[in-house]
């Protein structure tokens, strides 16, 4: 039965979710039940797209990378794949009409993680941002406004924000894994044997002003999805302050972590502002 295969999918993009990033699964399942599993669907696929670029050092990236992307595309166009992620994910973009568009930026960008190890250029570096991470938000939206086009258009600008903010909180946290293991780097004229503390700042205060934007997009989202954006919201945040307060040398030599039981925190905390409607 077609409805089994596809619980199976679903499920396997969850296991996915919950396995990789416990901060993402645990604001993912603060979202209503009519629009999580969609949510594990998109993060399943771009998470499998990004360990093949990311991880599979011995193995033929490149090859793995193109196999994967024919059989997305065949996905979409055949409404199903015996790969598990993607019949999960091809169920979410054809339910809600998610744009083909989004999709080839985000594969363009995962391509570019197979050989191009600096992006010194401001415009590579927004183009790899939107790619890799703004129009993961829009997939979202998609989900969020359930096909209504003017709440989708009214808040493409703030999804892209949120999905920048978050995309650089993870360039600054991985630095030094970016940089010694995948001989990376992504902010322009940031040199990481000179990283210092005016580098940091300068950041800093980037990803503080796409936060400050897409705050004001998150209290406008649906109800189904306000509470869970806005936990995930919270947790970036929260792994920020611990960046900003932590010296440059220290963000060059490790990778900073929220400990689980300030997570917890982060989500207690959002859930009392939600339940009492003081988001």
């Amino acid at each position: 039965m077609k409805k089994l295969f596809d619980q199976i999918s679903e499920d396997c993009s969850r296991l996915v979710t919950k396995t990789y990033s416990t901060s993402f699964s645990m604001a993912t399942k603060m979202l209503h039940s009519s629009i999580r599993n969609h949510i594990y669907n998109i993060y399943g696929f771009v998470r499998f797209a990004d360990e093949i670029v990311d991880s599979f050092h011995n193995y033929p990236k490149e090859s793995l990378l193109d196999r994967f992307e024919e059989d997305l595309y065949l996905s979409l166009d055949q409404k199903i794949s015996l790969n598990p992620i993607l019949n999960a994910f091809q169920e979410t973009v054809n339910t809600h009409e998610i744009d083909i568009e989004l999709i080839r930026a985000f594969m363009k960008s995962m391509r570019w993680d197979l050989d191009k190890k600096i992006y010194d250029t401001q415009e590579d570096y927004q183009s790899y941002i939107y790619g890799s991470a703004d129009v993961v938000g829009l997939m979202c939206l998609k989900v969020f406004v359930k096909g209504n086009e003017k709440e989708y258009n009214e808040l493409k600008p703030a999804a892209m924000a949120l999905g920048s903010a978050f995309q650089k909180v993870n360039f600054l946290r991985d630095l030094k894994d970016d940089y010694q293991e995948l001989n990376r780097t992504y902010f322009p004229s940031v040199n990481f044997n000179h990283f210092d503390e005016a580098s940091k700042s300068s950041i800093i205060e980037e990803i503080e002003s796409d936060f400050e934007h897409a705050l004001s997009g998150i209290f406008k989202l649906p109800v189904e999805a306000q509470f869970g954006v806005y936990t995930a919201y919270k947790y970036y945040s929260k792994l920020l302050k611990k960046l900003k307060e932590t010296p440059s040398i220290n963000i060059q030599n490790t990778r900073i972590r929220v400990p689980n039981y300030q997570k917890m925190s982060v989500f207690a905390g959002s859930y009392l502002k939600y339940r009492f409607n003081l988001l």
